[in-house]
């Protein structure tokens, strides 16, 4: 073993010992002291004390005084209201003053009656069809073309249940034209009416048109084939119970011939 492990060894048991030796002593004094000065004691012990708390309510003959209360004014409710101060511009006014009226709103505290309006009649009401959506040429009584959103009878309509005097238009019961009513051609300077009957099956679809029905008034075949065509060409919708409907069903078209 090295002279250096031996000189540490040496020391650290002296260390120990010092340590062990401090602490008895250290434990010694304490226990000395405390048995000289820290149990002593009186005895007999001091008579306890005690406090009397008396919660006995006694009535109070006067009020208690925390400062001036406000005190209102008597009003005299039969007089007049006088203002305490009246506002007054400091400049004379030489012109008539313009400024518009201040009026309540929501966020007043002053109720204010509410004017009574006499009840107006909504012009649309007289006119059914201005209450719908503008259609291509603006309003459905004015329009020169078509729209499946017009109503039944209506001018250039689709027209299920519904005639039009001076305007051509379909009947077929329970259905009305789907999309627009195909206007046939006009080659002959002719004015009149052609009545063309037709079977349109369960779909829609027209299979057969016939021209010339009661109620024509042409007896020129060149409209009378454009009405054919037209009719032809023209679509239906289709029945809500295609089961059990029949295979076709008869209506009628009548075509006006107008001289332009």
């Amino acid at each position: 073993m090295s002279q250096y492990a031996i000189i540490r060894r040496r020391t650290g048991k002296r260390s120990v010992v010092a340590g062990m030796a401090l602490t008895l002593l250290a434990h010694a004094a304490a226990f000395v002291l405390v048995s000289v000065h820290g149990l002593t004691y009186i005895w007999p012990p001091a008579q306890e004390q005690s406090l009397l708390l008396d919660f006995t309510e006694v009535e109070e003959t006067v009020k208690p005084h925390y400062g001036r209360e406000p005190v209102a004014p008597k009003v005299d409710r039969t007089k007049p209201v006088e203002l305490v101060r009246k506002s007054k511009s400091p400049v004379a006014q030489t012109v008539a003053n313009t400024t518009q009226a201040a009026a309540p709103d929501d966020f007043g505290d002053v109720d204010s009656p509410t004017p009574k309006v006499e009840p107006a009649i909504d012009p649309r009401a007289s006119f059914p069809g201005m209450g719908k959506k503008p259609s291509d040429a603006g309003t459905p009584h004015s329009a020169d073309k078509a729209s499946e959103t017009f109503r039944d009878g209506q001018v250039d309509g689709n027209s299920a249940n519904a005639a039009v005097d001076g305007k051509s238009n379909a009947h077929l019961q329970g259905r009305r034209v789907d999309g627009n009513l195909i206007k046939p051609g006009y080659r002959v300077q002719k004015s009149g009416v052609v009545v063309v009957k037709i079977l349109v099956d369960v779909y829609g679809n027209v299979r057969s048109a016939e021209p010339g029905m009661p109620g024509t008034t042409l007896d020129d075949k060149t409209l009378w084939q454009e009405a054919r065509n037209a009719a032809m060409k023209t679509h239906f919708t289709p029945v809500s119970d295609i089961a059990n409907a029949p295979p076709l069903q008869e209506g009628t078209i009548k075509y006006i011939f107008n001289l332009k």
